[in-house]
């Protein structure tokens, strides 16, 4: 019997999710593959024709040389050192880049541009985020819960007035509005003024920290030749807390939302035929509510 229920649950559910999780994915690689690999080849071939450019250039230097200073570089970038510029660049560890960092490991970013070279650090690393993600966790949930409490009073909408149901979804429907834009539209038009990118890369950038997919080709206050205030990083990390949290409230929201103003089109469609004496309005069945969990 239990292995019956088994290969039902594998047969219904389990089989074709994977089957489409697979199908995506191997869209996703096509698609990637067919956009990326021919800017990949011309990028290569620029990198070699740049080297054997600077080596004509430069006829005291022989090729092992050139290949053994571009493997410093590699190594110090790797190390999150920026090799542009000199060594008066702003620290990749004062306080304000520390406490980006530790945001960014807390929130499971990663963005990979930076990252601990001691091993002290690295040790420390580990158990620092064994504890805030966890930590982290419970805050976005228990402020989704506070939300669900705020919203309790929705479990009732349709014993309210219609008068009330309509202010309740203009007033979410405004909440959304001036979130998105706080915390989706604003940060990204700064972030592309302050770092030189475009709206669309600063658009990126939030969208895949937001994401916490965190590619790391896109960094805030990273760039050498620019003078950042010293809390620029800083606010980055508050940044990304308070985004974190607010995509933590607005995903209940946005089908709540929807189903409520389907539900009063309906009853105002319901009652405009009554009104006009449609027979088999009386019986229109009322809306099923969606319970809010916590």
């Amino acid at each position: 019997m239990p292995q019956a229920r088994l290969c039902g649950c594998w047969g219904g559910r389990v089989l074709p999710l994977l089957l489409a999780h697979v199908c995506y994915l191997l869209l996703g690689a096509t698609v990637f593959q067919l956009l990326e690999k021919q800017a990949e080849a011309q990028s290569r071939d620029q990198v070699q024709f740049e080297k054997l450019r600077f080596l004509e250039n430069y006829t005291c230097l022989d090729q092992r040389a050139l290949e053994q200073f571009v493997q410093v570089i590699m190594e110090a970038w790797v190390k999150g050192v920026n090799p542009k510029g000199n060594s008066t660049n702003p620290s990749n560890w004062d306080f304000g880049s520390s406490f980006f960092f530790a945001g960014t490991v807390v929130t499971t970013i990663g963005y990979g541009n930076l990252a601990p070279s001691t091993e002290a650090g690295q040790v420390f690393c580990v158990f620092y985020a064994l504890v805030g993600i966890p930590l982290n966790v419970v805050f976005l949930n228990h402020l989704g819960a506070g939300l669900h409490g705020h919203l309790a009073t929705l479990e009732r909408w349709e014993e309210q007035p219609r008068r009330s149901q309509l202010l309740q979804i203009l007033g979410l429907a405004l909440f959304l509005t001036l979130g998105t834009l706080v915390i989706l539209i604003f940060p990204p038009m700064v972030f592309s003024h302050v770092e030189g990118w475009s709206f669309g890369e600063g658009f990126y950038f939030a969208f895949i920290t937001l994401s916490t997919i965190g590619f790391g080709d896109y960094v805030v206050g990273t760039d050498p030749s620019k003078h950042y205030i010293s809390v620029y990083r800083s606010l980055a990390a508050i940044w990304i807390l308070l985004g974190l949290a607010w995509l933590a409230l607005i995903l209940p929201l946005g089908p709540l939302l929807l189903h409520r103003c389907s539900q009063l089109w309906l009853l105002s469609r319901g009652l405009s035929l009554k009104d006009r004496g449609a027979p088999g309005m009386d019986g229109l069945p009322r809306p099923q509510k969606i319970p809010i969990s916590a």
